[in-house]
Formats: C-alpha cells, sequence, structure tokens
C-alpha cells in the first residue's frame, strides 16, 4: 500500500460524567498549577491500545504481565518484543534495521512513534527513535462548572491490623469495615488536538522500511479514536464517552494551527453545545481543504459551526445526521 498523501487535523473530545478520566497521583483528577483540568495524551491513547489489543493488533508499548516465583510482575521491553516477535529473539546478533522493521508491524508505533532503547552488556545496545505520524496534545477540560466529588467507600472486611489503643498501647483489631474513597468529576468535558503527517516516515518508507502511514492505518486509527474511551469501562472509566470528533483532511503541504483555541463548550438545558469557530483559520483556503467531517452524539449535543462544507455524522452509528 501507498504511503496516504493527504494531512488530517481535529480535535478528538471526552466527556466524563460522574467518572476519573485522568487521577494524578493523589487520585484527583489531573490539573494544572491554575487549577484547571486537563487529561494527558497517554489517558487517551492507553484506550486505544487496549481496543487495538482485544482487535488482534500487535501493540508494544502496553503493559504485560508475567509469573515469577509465584508473583506477578510486569514484562521487560525485551520480553514484550520477544513476545509480540517470538522468531526475532534480541540478541548479539541482531540487526538495528531488523528491529525497525518489526516496530513498524506494531500498530501503536505505526501511530504514534516509539522510543526503544535496549542494553543487555558491551555486546547488545540498540537505541530507536521514531517521531509518530500521529501527534496527541493535552486535552483541557472546557466545562468551567466542572467540580470534583468524593465518595467515601466501605469495605466489606475488617482491618486486622487495626489501631493502637491510647490506653493500652496495644493493637486491636478494627471492628468496623475499613473506609476507601472514589473521586470523580461530576461533569468534564476534554478537547484533545492531533494531527497526523504521513510525511515523518518519508526517510522510512526511502529506505524500504516500511510502506509508511497508509489510508488504512488512518481508518484505523479514525474507527478507534471515536470509540476506545467508550468500551474501556473500568471502574474510574464508567462514564467517560466518545463525545466529538473532528476530522479536517487537507493536502499533504498544508498546515493547520492547533484547533482547540477555536472550540467552546456550553452547556445547555437540553443538549450541550459545542461551538466551532473555524472560518477564522479556514476562510480563504477552501481549495487546500479535501474534507471535514464532525461526529458528535445527536441526542445529547448540538453542533454550532460557521462552515457550511462539512459533514454531520453521529459517533454511535457512523450515519450522516
Amino acid at each position: 500500500m501507498e504511503m496516504m498523501k493527504k494531512r488530517v487535523y481535529g480535535i478528538l473530545g471526552i466527556s466524563s460524567i460522574m467518572s476519573n478520566w485522568n487521577a494524578d497521583f493523589s487520585g484527583y483528577p489531573k490539573s494544572i498549577s491554575n487549577g484547571r483540568v486537563f487529561g494527558s495524551d497517554k489517558a487517551f491513547k492507553y484506550p486505544m491500545k487496549k481496543m487495538w489489543e482485544n482487535q488482534g493488533e500487535k501493540v508494544l508499548y502496553i503493559k504485560s504481565l508475567k509469573v515469577d516465583k509465584g508473583v506477578l510482575i510486569p514484562k521487560t521491553l525485551k520480553e514484550r518484543y520477544e513476545q509480540l516477535f517470538p522468531e526475532k529473539k534480541l540478541d548479539k546478533n541482531t540487526e538495528t534495521i531488523e528491529v525497525i522493521k518489526n516496530l513498524f508491524k506494531a500498530i501503536d508505533v505505526k501511530n504514534f512513534g516509539a522510543t526503544f532503547a535496549y542494553k543487555e552488556d558491551k555486546d547488545i545496545s540498540i537505541t530507536i527513535s521514531i517521531t509518530g505520524a500521529v501527534q496527541i496534545g493535552q486535552g483541557f477540560n472546557f466545562y468551567d462548572e466542572s467540580s470534583t466529588e468524593v465518595q467515601d467507600i466501605l469495605s466489606p472486611f475488617r482491618d486486622p491490623k487495626g489501631k493502637q489503643n491510647k490506653e493500652t498501647k496495644e493493637n486491636e483489631e478494627a471492628k468496623n469495615s475499613t473506609l476507601g474513597t472514589k473521586i470523580v468529576s461530576d461533569e468534564a468535558h476534554y478537547f484533545y488536538p492531533f494531527n497526523i503527517n504521513p510525511l515523518a516516515y518519508k526517510e522510512f518508507v526511502e529506505l524500504e522500511i516500511t510502506d509508511g502511514y497508509t489510508e488504512e492505518d488512518y481508518l484505523k486509527f479514525k474507527e478507534t479514536a471515536l470509540s476506545s474511551a467508550t468500551s474501556f469501562a473500568t471502574n474510574s472509566k464508567v462514564g467517560c464517552d466518545n463525545e466529538f470528533g473532528l476530522f479536517i483532511e487537507t493536502e499533504e503541504d498544508f498546515y493547520l494551527p492547533t484547533l482547540t483555541q477555536y472550540i467552546k463548550f456550553e452547556k445547555g438545558e437540553e443538549k450541550n453545545k459545542i461551538i466551532l469557530n473555524l472560518s477564522t483559520v479556514l476562510k480563504g483556503v477552501e481549495n487546500h481543504i479535501k474534507n471535514i467531517e464532525i461526529y458528535y452524539n445527536p441526542v445529547t449535543t448540538e453542533i454550532v459551526t460557521d462552515i457550511s462544507n462539512c459533514k454531520l455524522i453521529n459517533i454511535l452509528t457512523k450515519k450522516e445526521v
């Protein structure tokens, strides 16, 4: 297959209702110094990787476990690589070019790139850096009224360690269940900027290492980017859904700025409003634009935009609205 002959710029939106899309180490929704809540690109990529893995795709950079002396521990990069490519062991005879060719067979590397650094001894050292064709930025919460809720949770078990009795200085078993917490946002709406540049792999294509970033790669990314958050229903992520997707396909030598600066979110009584003021950047350059698609849930959301040459598509059914 040939390398894709276009660039793609867009925005991916996640709604979080009584859930925690991306927690920091304290358990609270991740935020910057001024308190504004955001989700990292890693938070968005992880459900995508899990969805790809469940579909049988090769995914390298994801946690996998093994049993060692009766204990579950994460696999090393070498072990994960050899799990995906069992016929290609990493040893002193391994050629770097062979590793690069295998890396491009992993769908997460094909999209997001990789830093592969492996060193076992002075005879085995492999360092590879691949800049991904797909770049996803940080996703800020655009809903200003968002607040954090802390829920108390009772464990069904007592704590055998208990607490120390002040009078006897002896430990007593706790008679009551131990208390935990679950921290969620009552409501948040994250919007991530992204862009896809197939020319990132041009040099590797010229060296015949890979076919490059193809139309098939783009369609796989698009499908997963629009549904993986909804499908990834862990305890903290139940309530997180893909709610928005903007895809602007352009000529391969055309450039657009970060698009999240042209979007607004408003909370409505019946439906939420996502407002796109795109004429600022698209007016006068229509001949460089190949296609514009906006994905959203028409039951919960209304799209307000100042451009007319775009397709409005139901994010659940993938049919035009």
